[in-house]
């Protein structure tokens, strides 16, 4: 009930911050068009950007490209019609940056908005959101004071109750690769193996199928990322799900929860690079992050721009603030392990 509740407030406050953005008379500037390749679905960025376009005159042209994205932008090369490319994790960002598919671009604006362990240090990527990678905990058979750490979940008492999804998807690659950054292969291999041994079934679904496996008494705790919760408390099919689990951030008496990004970056051919530019500084900036945090239940980039009404429920809680870049360097090691401990 109280997720219900918290999701109406949630709704309202985004209704209101849309009709805001829409009622901004758009200043005096010259019109034009930034044509966007998204992993992210449009109806998850489209308030942002009609909010943009009211605000610039500019027209943001969206395609969703959820495959072969970076595929695609090599085999356009200069004939691109691409300006910007957003994404879902650091991984998929990483991809872009090893195909030499963007271009570095500054501004005091982004540098101001966007914390340095976020954003890649010549500019060719600015994370816009942030998520935590949590878990998921039964409240009928998982106590808060059971659980500490990412690393505590390879200790034998949670054989057989653990639930994940495939240890290959972005969102777990990433997750270890910060393990490997913070204590080495070897430790990270250790814990992968402790993971292993712990599993109550073979990894499969999505992190919410996790959930509904909690739910339905297949597994007590599992990963996943924080704004699930807020998507299974607005679905009615999924509120039984998420209210019969409770969200726990690890790590807090030392590093804190492991983020991933969504994030963008100009593309290197872009034909339109001053119009990128803004667009990436309007979504860095108060308005967009604030509608990110709304619609998407993601913790904004830029300090002090305030949570959802939902996602502040879960808690407050500390991140682990290690620099996205070298998540991105052990992406490669992350996966290798998984492959010699054989988590499918």
């Amino acid at each position: 009930m109280v997720g219900r509740q918290l999701a109406k407030r949630m709704r309202m406050a985004l209704a209101a911050i849309v009709g805001l953005s829409l009622g901004v008379a758009a200043p005096a500037v010259a019109d034009g068009e930034v044509n966007i390749y998204s992993y992210r679905q449009p109806f998850l960025i489209k308030p942002m950007l009609n909010a943009f376009t009211q605000q610039t005159g500019i027209k943001a042209n969206v395609v969703f490209a959820p495959k072969g994205m970076i595929e695609r932008l090599k085999r356009e090369g200069r004939n691109s019609p691409a300006d910007m490319i957003l994404t879902v994790d650091i991984g998929r960002i990483n991809d872009a940056v090893e195909a030499d598919v963007l271009q570095p671009v500054k501004s005091k604006k982004l540098l101001a908005n966007i914390p340095s362990h976020d954003r890649d240090p010549s500019g060719l990527w600015y994370a816009l959101t942030r998520r935590a990678r949590v878990v998921y905990a039964s409240r009928e058979r998982v106590k808060p004071g059971d659980l500490s750490t990412y690393e505590a979940l390879a200790d034998p008492k949670w054989k057989g109750r653990i639930c994940i999804r495939s240890s290959q998807h972005v969102y777990n690659v990433a997750l270890l690769a910060s393990l490997v950054a913070h204590h080495g292969e070897a430790r990270a291999e250790e814990w992968a193996k402790g993971l292993k041994a712990n599993l109550a079934r073979k990894p499969q679904g999505n992190d919410r199928a996790q959930v509904k496996a909690i739910f339905a008494g297949e597994c007590d705790i599992s990963l996943g990322n924080s704004y699930y919760m807020g998507n299974m408390l607005t679905n009615e099919k999924q509120i039984a799900w998420a209210e019969s689990v409770f969200v726990f951030f690890p790590n807090q008496q030392g590093r804190g929860a492991h983020m991933n990004i969504s994030g963008a970056g100009v593309t290197k051919h872009a034909g339109r690079k001053e119009n990128a530019l803004k667009l990436l500084e309007f979504l860095s900036d108060d308005l967009a992050q604030k509608m990110y945090a709304e619609q998407n239940f993601e913790y904004p980039v830029k300090p002090g721009v305030p949570w959802s009404g939902l996602v502040e429920s879960w808690g407050r809680f500390k991140a682990d603030t290690i620099d996205m870049t070298k998540v991105a360097r052990n992406r490669a090691a992350a996966i290798r392990i998984f492959d010699r401990v054989g988590i499918p």
